[in-house]
């Protein structure tokens, strides 16, 4: 059993792991558990896993009538796993963050099913974190998480990623007709075709993104640029109209693989899972962290690159200023491009996917 959800930092490492088990043995029988209404609940089915929902919810940050159901929601997501454990007696439950994980990993622990935490990130959740003494082995992607967690349980593997996030061999033209920028669609790249930019504000979007791509829209014209925008579900309706020839705004992007292979520039956030994608993907990158997150860990992650040479971040209050600065530096000196793409690949860890199934094999034997 594996759950984990709520974004997409939580599901596709989950998504990953499934499909090295099902590629090792494909009769294995995985099932996921996320959280009623959340996002997981749409992609594990479209990736080919089923998937069963909990009633379960975290508190909100602000005051609301919403808070007095989470214990109700909690004692009852816990008898859910409760039934959901004995009937599918699993060999091991993987949890990869988010609500769900909690009642499933604790009511595994109690029922003596080994279990297996993967962090994604520099600082943990408070659910893996609350989860970490029961559980036989924890995977983390970054050194000295030993402050966390019991070192004696920590074993470094890396962030696991899509199988299908690259795919050797896909012809820039295909790529960029996915996207319906086929006026610049040449496998060659000659003098004089603008480059693309992937914007990326992660799966549910980032409204100081969004604003920025939309003021400089112009900007980005005037250099000969095509972007691909992924502005999230929640913003879509107020940027969609923005679409033009060279520009191609959608809520969502599923297809990675094609949105990869027609970058030249990417923007993103530096969430954890985000970074090790990017790494593997060995394209440049300008990271513009959010400040709204835990210790700050987006700025940590995106810094450790930096000190590396291998991406450039913009912290949110600096955009206006120095936006136009650094994209005409990058848009101009494809030396600086290609030093970046090279730097980031080195650090990226394309094994540890398999690294993470090697330890459930070890739990489940």
């Amino acid at each position: 059993m594996i759950s984990g959800g709520g974004t997409g930092g939580h599901i596709y490492p989950a998504i990953a792991i499934a499909q090295e088990i099902m590629r090792r043995n494909p009769e294995a029988e995985i099932m996921f558990v996320g959280a009623r209404d959340r996002m997981e609940m749409q992609k594990v089915p479209q990736a080919g896993f089923p998937i069963r929902g909990l009633w379960i919810a975290g508190f909100q940050r602000r005051l609301t009538l919403k808070n007095l159901l989470v214990p109700i929601k909690l004692m009852v997501s816990l008898i859910q796993s409760v039934f959901l454990i004995k009937s599918f007696r699993p060999d091991v439950v993987i949890g990869t963050g988010g609500f769900a994980s909690g009642p499933l990993l604790r009511i595994a622990t109690l029922f003596g099913v080994p279990t297996l935490i993967q962090e994604q990130n520099s600082y943990p959740g408070v659910t893996n974190k609350m989860l970490a003494r029961g559980a036989q082995k924890i995977c983390v992607a970054y050194q000295n998480m030993e402050q966390f967690f019991p070192k004696e349980k920590l074993v470094h593997t890396g962030n696991p990623v899509r199988q299908d996030l690259l795919k050797p061999g896909l012809e820039l033209k295909m790529a960029l007709a996915h996207f319906n920028l086929t006026t610049f669609a040449s496998q060659e790249r000659p003098s004089g075709r603008g480059l693309v930019l992937l914007i990326l504000g992660g799966s549910l979007g980032a409204r100081r993104i969004n604003r920025l791509v939309a003021e400089k829209l112009n900007y980005l014209k005037d250099q000969n640029m095509s972007v691909i925008w992924q502005c999230g579900p929640y913003y879509y309706p107020e940027y969609k109209d923005l679409a033009s020839e060279r520009i191609c705004v959608v809520p969502f992007i599923d297809n990675m693989a094609m949105a990869y292979a027609a970058a030249d520039l990417i923007i993103s956030r530096s969430g954890a899972l985000s970074v090790s994608e990017l790494a593997l993907v060995g394209k440049p990158v300008v990271f513009i962290p959010s400040p709204n997150v835990a210790e700050d860990h987006q700025t940590k992650n995106a810094k450790a690159l930096v000190d590396q040479n291998a991406a450039i971040m913009l912290k949110e209050d600096v955009l206006d200023d120095r936006f136009e600065e650094v994209f005409t530096r990058l848009i101009q000196e494809e030396a600086l491009r290609q030093a970046l793409g090279r730097a980031i690949k080195l650090t990226a860890m394309p094994n540890a996917t398999r690294d993470i199934v090697d330890q459930l094999s070890l739990l489940s034997s």
